[in-house]
């Protein structure tokens, strides 16, 4: 059975560790390596491997601290060269070439953010369960088969960062910047909509903007949408 325990979601850091009871990864790096083992009980031994999506700091802060703690960090190869990773711990892994960590087997897949090479990932364990981990993204072209678990981002809704600008609360640079790079609560509802949910037990909705959200709407907005359990990782 999948267990999921964000860490951190937030612009100040990004982390989640997710279990299937035989093997624990963790989901980005981007909060302080001690704050990582602070929150598992200092079991940090156990993690079998850490994914990370893109460069971002907010993403990677701890990459290199985890590595040196005998963990291997598996990202694209525009995201390795981007943070100049090249330890025998870095594994380079590909868009829609499958890869396997213990239990899981892991398909990352490309996703649109404004950096060189960023990844979701799909993972499936040997239980039949499947885990989709997408952040950071304006849009996800793909279509997934069986999901049981979805941890995605919901970073804005475009009715609060338009208010937002109105009152000047928000410079409207920003706006563009969004849309061309963080999935809105309309873009979480549209992914939904054109996925198959039966089997869904969990939706972990991801990384919310301090200004631009609201978690209560998010989280109600999204129940009534799926009709399945849905959760607002910590931030």
């Amino acid at each position: 059975m999948i267990q999921i325990n964000p860490l951190g979601s937030s612009s100040a850091g990004n982390a989640y560790y997710i279990t299937d009871g035989h093997t624990a990864l963790l989901l980005e790096a981007g909060i302080r390596f001690k704050d990582i083992q602070r929150a598992l009980n200092y079991q940090t031994a156990q993690i079998a491997g850490c994914l990370i999506t893109h460069e971002h700091g907010d993403h990677i802060k701890a990459a290199k601290e985890v590595m040196r703690a005998g963990i291997d960090v598996y990202a694209s190869q525009g995201t390795l060269d981007a943070l100049g990773l090249s330890s025998h711990r870095a594994k380079r892994v590909t868009a829609k070439q499958q890869f396997r960590i213990g239990t899981w087997t892991i398909l990352p897949f490309d996703v649109q953010h404004d950096v060189s090479e960023p990844l979701g990932f799909l993972l499936a364990n040997q239980a039949g369960e499947k885990l989709m981990f997408a952040t950071d993204t304006y849009y996800i072209r793909y279509r997934f088969a069986g999901l049981t678990h979805i941890m995605v981002e919901c970073n804005y809704s475009m009715r609060i960062l338009d208010q937002n600008i109105a009152a000047g609360r928000v410079p409207a640079v920003m706006k563009k910047r969004l849309l061309n790079s963080h999935f809105s609560l309309e873009n979480v509802k549209d992914f939904l909509s054109a996925n198959d949910l039966s089997k869904v037990q969990e939706i972990w909705l991801l990384h919310l903007s301090d200004n631009n959200s609201d978690e209560a709407q998010f989280k109600r907005e999204i129940q009534e949408l799926s009709g399945k359990p849905v959760f607002v990782a910590e931030r």
